[in-house]
């Protein structure tokens, strides 16, 4: 292996530039260094990442000793390194700062990293020696950690095709390279068509109704489109959301979010509806391949719900009351538009989805004197991040220190290193918060290194979050919405999974997870976000210094039920359209808008709401890894209500033994025990729902 390795390491002739990904990094930590990364390094990288690891995989088969969980199971564990560190890099890079030649290399590899992909987990001699190893396991002295590798790995390669006959491990490779390009193409499009969209507004009366800082960052989006006068609005979240809340003209909030729930939609170039008709239909073709009646059930049979009627009940038991709230929420803003209309003399006009988010602010600005603006001088995104920064420092002990020195792939970015309360080492984190036409848009974490051990050595991950926060305007900071709040906490929790991992192996540890056990760390910190404790860590007005008043503290709490009806409704109702889609049970001929309507129809969402990810743009089952996976979310937020119960039951949210077992019984296992279990050990008993329901006003 190793003069395989040195063989590629020098593969540049001597007049050639060298790749940096095929050498060995002197960085601090082993961070990956951006600046001397180019796009036209990265093809050549994988291809040579894709060799050397065949040839760690011809010397496992080619080992003339018996199969053995070291020489089998754990070095195919550790095989890939290169292909894996350079993967890591470009799909960061990729997803954050992408570009048409970085596009061009994700096309140009997908086929070939899907065929790498399907050649070891369709290689007859390797699965011949896990299964034998898997055979024997009940002899075998392994650790827990060790028996879980090998019972996750034979399952992987059975789940991957290893069992199929020949022709249908051929059907299979196909099948797997289509919906790779397909997934690809789908995330390009939906990128490529929220770009394309711009509302231009010339004349300040257009601007009514909207906040301030609004407007500010309207303009310098102008400016740097070399508009010399007007306003620029976009549907991306920072902008988008804003002007639903607060812009007064209906028309123009129309125009926004139609432009919004039409992404992929268009009948274009960028139009999505025939690739993910492919890919759902694709996906049920290797669903039958694998032996499963739907592509659903096949995911589903590796996740904690086990299977779609198990979703589909969760879902069942939460949407009547959700959508019981969400009619009177509509109902209570139908009266004001009446009342505003009547008083005018006007015929009023029937609410509308784009009128939601406008009136919801008016009804929560008459019933508790609350609105979004109000909250937002308290929460600059520095002083959220250092606060929670503080909260984890006082949950699990861990520091974070910025390190400016250490490389960063764009000047947003910035990078900490974490150490553990004893001063060790344990995590490099970057932090890259604000929207960019190269980066996608949503928030999320993932990793350029993962955590393992070596030769019992714990390696230490390199963990980013990304988000597309508010900018900072003018000579005023990044003041975030209650909602970027949530998810900067929420992303940090998936940071933390990844970071306070303490597995022996790469594909155990972090957030290698089950998908719908994946959200528990991530949506158990959105908790301390905007709890008075926390609040009066970090909730400073970002011009005075002065603390967040208690009197609006005490209506955030007033207030915390309000619009439920409406958050959960929109979600449910993307899980039901995720199910349907994946539990089709043949490939059919449809069109994606009927089958959406039939869908939407079907649990009866009302018409002034809008599904949360219409088909065309829900990136997470068409170009994610949420197909029949998106309940995830509130799979785990039952999980999650629950868990932080054991903190509450303290009477201390800061209670360092809860702290503690959570740490180690659910941040530091990964994958390495069965889900439950790990939550049984945390919590004394599985999760029960009335605490979901509590928390969303439910019950």
């Amino acid at each position: 292996m190793f003069i395989s390795l040195l063989g590629l390491l020098g593969c540049n002739a001597p007049n050639e530039e060298i790749n940096p990904l095929l050498t060995e990094w002197d960085t601090p930590f082993g961070v990956p260094p951006f600046d001397t990364i180019k796009v036209e390094h990265f093809e050549p990288a994988i291809g040579q990442g894709m060799a050397l690891q065949l040839e760690e995989i011809a010397a496992i088969t080619s080992n003339p000793e018996p199969p053995t969980f070291a020489n089998s199971v754990a070095a195919l564990d550790a095989s890939g390194s290169l292909l894996r560190r350079v993967r890591n890099v470009f799909s960061g890079l990729n997803g954050a700062v992408t570009n048409e030649e970085m596009q061009t290399v994700a096309q140009n590899i997908a086929p070939p990293l899907s065929q790498h992909s399907d050649a070891i987990l369709l290689d007859e001699a390797l699965f011949a020696r896990i299964d034998a190893v898997h055979e024997q396991r009940e002899q075998l002295d392994l650790t827990p950690e060790q028996m879980r590798l090998l019972t996750e790995t034979h399952k992987r390669f059975v789940r991957g095709g290893a069992n199929l006959a020949s022709g249908d491990k051929e059907s299979l490779k196909g099948i797997n390279e289509e919906l790779a390009v397909l997934s690809l193409q789908f995330g390009e499009n939906v990128l490529k068509e929220t770009n394309r969209f711009e509302l231009v507004l010339t004349a300040e009366a257009g601007l009514a109704g909207l906040p301030d800082g609004v407007i500010t960052a309207a303009r310098e989006a102008a400016e740097q489109r070399d508009l010399a006068e007007g306003w620029v609005f976009t549907i991306h979240k920072p902008s988008l959301i804003p002007f639903l809340q607060y812009s007064e003209h209906r028309d123009l909030r129309e125009q926004m979010l139609r432009a919004y729930i039409d992404v992929g939609n268009h009948g274009d170039e960028l139009d999505n509806n025939q690739t993910l008709v492919k890919q759902a239909n694709l996906r049920v073709e290797r669903a039958h391949l694998l032996g499963y009646p739907s592509h659903a059930h096949y995911v589903l049979a590796n996740n904690m719900a086990k299977e779609p009627d198990q979703v589909y009940g969760l879902l069942q038991q939460i949407w009547p009351a959700a959508l019981a709230r969400a009619k009177g929420e509509a109902a209570e803003m139908q009266a004001m538009v009446d009342a505003e209309f009547q008083a005018r003399g006007e015929e009023p006009f029937t609410l509308q989805p784009w009128d939601w988010w406008y009136y919801a602010e008016k009804v929560k600005k008459a019933k508790f004197d609350l609105d979004e603006e109000m909250l937002r001088p308290y929460f600059e995104l520095e002083k959220v991040r250092t606060g929670m920064f503080e909260v984890a420092q006082k949950l699990f002990g861990i520091t974070l220190t910025e390190r400016p020195d250490l490389p960063v792939y764009h000047p947003d970015v910035k990078a900490f290193e974490v150490n553990d309360a004893d001063g060790a080492h344990l995590a490099i984190l970057f932090v890259d918060y604000f929207p960019r036409e190269s980066k996608r848009g949503g928030a999320w974490m993932n990793s350029f290194r993962k955590q393992f051990r070596s030769e019992g050595d714990r390696v230490a991950p390199l963990v980013f979050n990304v988000g597309n926060f508010t900018k900072p305007t003018g000579d005023t900071p990044s003041l975030l919405s209650v909602d970027e709040v949530k998810t900067m906490y929420h992303e940090f929790g998936h940071g933390l999974h990844g970071m306070l991992s303490d597995c022996a192996y790469r594909t155990l540890s972090g957030t290698s997870v089950k998908r719908d056990f994946v959200e528990l760390p991530a949506q158990i910190m959105e908790n301390w976000a905007l709890s008075p404790e926390v609040l009066n860590l970090y909730a400073r007005h970002y011009r005075t210094g002065e603390a967040i008043p208690v009197e609006l503290i005490e209506k955030m709490e007033r207030s915390k039920h309000f619009n439920q009806g409406f958050a959960t409704v929109e979600y449910l109702a993307a899980c039901f359209l995720d199910m349907d889609w994946h539990t089709l049970t043949e490939p059919t001929a449809m069109d994606a808008a009927a089958f959406e309507k039939r869908s939407m129809d079907g649990i009866g969402l009302i018409d002034e709401i809008v599904v949360r990810y219409r088909s065309p743009y829900f990136r997470h089952i068409f170009a994610g890894g949420y197909s029949a996976g998106y309940y995830a979310y509130v799979w785990a937020e039952v999980l999650d209500a629950d868990a932080f119960e054991a903190f509450k039951e303290t009477g201390d949210l800061f209670d360092q033994a809860t702290a503690r077992s959570f740490r180690e019984n659910i941040l530091a296992k990964g994958n390495s025990a069965d889900p439950m279990d790990l939550y049984r050990t945390f919590r004394g008993s599985e999760p029960g729902i009335d605490p979901y329901l509590a928390r969303h006003g439910l019950n």
